[in-house]
């Protein structure tokens, strides 16, 4: 008798479950437009769907640039474990990093966060994602106008390419913020002549469109590539003096 009503019981159970089954899922309330916090958890909750392993990393890395921007790092640097191509863990780090400038970190909070991008960098295991990470950190460090901080991780770096890229890369953050002395310290840190004298070139193109002529004639001076220099001069000369031609000339007197 017992196992004729437990059967049965199992069986009114097993109905009670397929019956729940058939029933329309609640679908989630909408956000508010300005209910910043439940859009994100949405978005969140949106990018655990997504099935795509290419598609979801790169929603990762914007959501986590997001969470930086909003002042939220640790949770922002913690998504970075979620993501699985390392490009795009280096491109997450950048993201984040750059943020420390522009909503103005304090420098006690800055120092922290190098220190956790070191960690989060030194996690990936293909090489030359983690040289990129390294590169992009001392981007945002420049970036950030801890350029002490930008040099000891530039010159971190074994990979001798990378290292003068990374070099390179803070030599034009700091000529676009105007700090020759220290964009030239940079290019001198660089150990390739030719890979030098081209960020000469790049450098002294910034000076100059930031009408700084003076600062790019004198970054001209330590070219030693004749046509990089030429280059470098012809254009501070364009940026003086603009030589563009207009696509439509107006009429002369009389050809109307």
């Amino acid at each position: 008798m017992r196992g004729i009503l437990f059967s049965m019981f199992l069986r009114r159970l097993a109905l009670i479950f397929a019956f729940l089954a058939c029933l329309p899922r609640a679908e989630a309330a909408p956000c508010p437009g300005g209910d910043r916090a439940c859009l994100l958890n949405q978005l969140n909750e949106s990018i655990s769907a997504i099935g795509e392993t290419a598609w979801r990393d790169k929603a990762l890395r914007e959501y986590a640039k997001t969470l930086a921007f909003d002042g939220r790092m640790d949770e922002a640097i913690s998504l970075i474990a979620r993501i699985e191509n390392p490009d795009t863990k280096a491109m997450t780090i950048r993201g984040i990093g750059m943020a420390a400038s522009d909503i103005r970190l304090p420098a006690e909070q800055r120092e922290a966060l190098w220190s956790q991008l070191h960690a989060e960098a030194a996690k990936i295991g293909h090489d030359a994602s983690h040289a990129i990470a390294l590169t992009y950190i001392a981007m945002a460090q420049a970036f950030a106008g801890d350029d002490d901080a930008a040099t000891r991780t530039a010159s971190s770096m074994e990979n001798s390419a990378l290292r003068n890229k990374a070099f390179s890369e803070s030599a034009e953050i700091q000529a676009e913020r105007g700090d020759f002395a220290t964009a030239m310290d940079s290019i001198g840190r660089i150990d390739s002549e030719p890979f030098r004298d081209k960020t000469f070139r790049i450098v002294s193109e910034v000076f100059a469109k930031r009408g700084a002529f003076g600062d790019a004639a004198a970054t001209v001076d330590k070219i030693g590539n004749a046509t990089l220099r030429a280059e470098a001069i012809q254009s501070i000369l364009d940026k003086q003096k603009p030589r563009d031609v207009p696509k439509h000339n107006p009429p002369r007197p009389g050809e109307e």
